[in-house]
């Protein structure tokens, strides 16, 4: 059965991106749900310790899964190439294959993850206050990476068909289950961050489980025994794919951990406002992000199909989409953000409002920035669907370089204030790549059409 699969190579670009975007925008937003919901139970039951001990562990944590959504969704611009060329057998392969490789992966993260966690916490300077709750709830997310690893495949392998509709379903069915077990194991059982963290990883078991049972139901991709191969030359090229883009989640999230670092300086309270408006970074960038899995599909399935001008015209379709959503969000986190982040913070009433200060201020500068981070997202997304994953890697770079830089010289300049335009300075860092690299990727895609013609 394979009635949410979707051929992105005829049609209308904006009726296709934004039909298939929108399934996985309502799916991001349940994810940012259950991941706020750890935030609200921490916040509201163990106060301000809690949510900042949550928060120091936040870059780190981003950059295990940021690596882990690296590798598939490299994987899965081979995936979209075979799917548009209706290569079924060179697809179920591909899979297969890339679920090898994700497995070694995922056992080699969790190793390092694991014994790497106390000396990165060491070096980012966490503060003994949060310390012990802090070491808690990463090791216990670490545990969970495998589960992680196999929900992003299968999700990946079914965004790669233009199935947007089942991760949906599988983030909605999480979050249920994930601020479920969070009321019980944090306020009820009294197993504070461990009970959060350990109710993230469980939902995220339960919707990499939804995704495979629907993807074994598709009738092409039903594995046959010839299919269950390994290529080393297909595992070098899905590594060519996938390794710049977990590469380049890794170097931002170093330069999200030299920001941590500073502000750790800080203390609990610039620690927990930070923290606080983090939590809404995902709401702020739910629409990009599902524009650009949006925009990588359709470009890696119009590829595979030589449709070039296609591509040429959904990039512009989606840009303009992309462009009106952010003005959107930012007009409505500007006017609702205080009451949202209101629902991370509790204590007496003084750090309740110099904690909403901090956060307030920070959300505010986000907004009205937002259109920068929405043309990164589909722009990147375009380049990585053209099978160059490389460029962008380039733009990781820039943004590692853009945010450390702005987090180890503006406070000099501007004290505390100056960490709050450090993830501007990457974005636009990045943005000022991507640029250059669209049209380079462009023309070079459009030389052999008019030369064949």
């Amino acid at each position: 059965m394979a009635s949410n699969v979707r051929n992105m190579t005829a049609g209308s670009p904006a009726r296709l991106l934004v039909s298939f975007a929108f399934p996985l925008m309502l799916g991001n937003l349940f994810q940012q749900f259950y991941t706020i919901a750890d935030a609200m139970v921490v916040g509201r039951v163990l106060g301000v310790n809690g949510i900042a001990a949550v928060g120091a562990a936040e870059w780190i944590i981003w950059m295990m899964f940021g690596i882990i959504q690296g590798f598939t969704q490299g994987f899965s611009i081979q995936m979209a190439q075979d799917f548009g060329a209706q290569d079924h057998k060179r697809l179920r392969n591909g899979i297969f294959n890339s679920a090898f490789l994700s497995a070694v992966w995922a056992a080699f993260l969790l190793t390092a993850g694991q014994l790497g966690a106390d000396w990165l916490l060491f070096i980012l300077h966490t503060p003994d206050a949060v310390l012990h709750d802090t070491t808690v709830y990463m090791r216990t997310i670490f545990w969970g990476v495998p589960v992680v690893m196999a929900y992003n495949l299968f999700a990946s392998v079914l965004r790669a068909l233009g199935d947007g509709k089942t991760p949906l379903y599988a983030m909605v069915f999480a979050s249920v289950i994930n601020i479920a077990l969070d009321l019980v194991f944090v306020p009820v059982l009294g197993w504070g961050v461990f009970g959060a963290a350990a109710a993230t990883v469980i939902a995220q078991l339960a919707s990499g489980i939804f995704c495979l049972v629907k993807m074994v139901k598709i009738d092409f991709l039903k594995l046959e025994k010839t299919d269950c191969q390994l290529f080393p030359r297909l595992h070098l090229r899905l590594m060519a794919l996938g390794f710049p883009l977990a590469f380049q989640n890794a170097v931002i999230s170093v330069g999200g951990m030299i920001l941590q670092s500073v502000i750790n300086g800080f203390g609990v309270i610039f620690m927990a406002g930070f923290t606080a408006t983090n939590k809404l970074y995902g709401m702020l960038e739910v629409a990009a992000t599902s524009y650009g899995f949006s925009m990588t599909t359709y470009t890696g399935q119009n590829l595979g199909a030589g449709n070039i001008d296609r591509i040429r015209k959904g990039y512009r379709t989606a840009l303009g989409i992309a462009l009106i959503t952010s003005v959107v969000i930012a007009a409505a986190m500007i006017a609702g953000g205080k009451a949202i982040l209101l629902l991370f913070i509790s204590g007496d009433e003084k750090t309740v409002a110099d904690t909403l200060t901090v956060a307030y201020h920070y959300l505010f500068i986000m907004s009205v920035f937002l259109p920068v981070l929405y043309y990164l997202h589909v722009t990147r997304s375009c380049i990585q669907g053209m099978g160059n994953t490389v460029l962008p890697m380039l733009s990781g770079f820039a943004e590692f370089f853009m945010r450390t830089a702005a987090a180890l010289l503006l406070p000099k300049l501007m004290g505390a204030e100056g960490i709050f335009y450090a993830e501007i300075a990457a974005w636009a860092g990045a943005d000022l790549i991507l640029f250059f690299s669209f049209v380079f990727c462009i023309r070079k895609l459009c030389r052999p059409a008019k030369t064949s013609g």
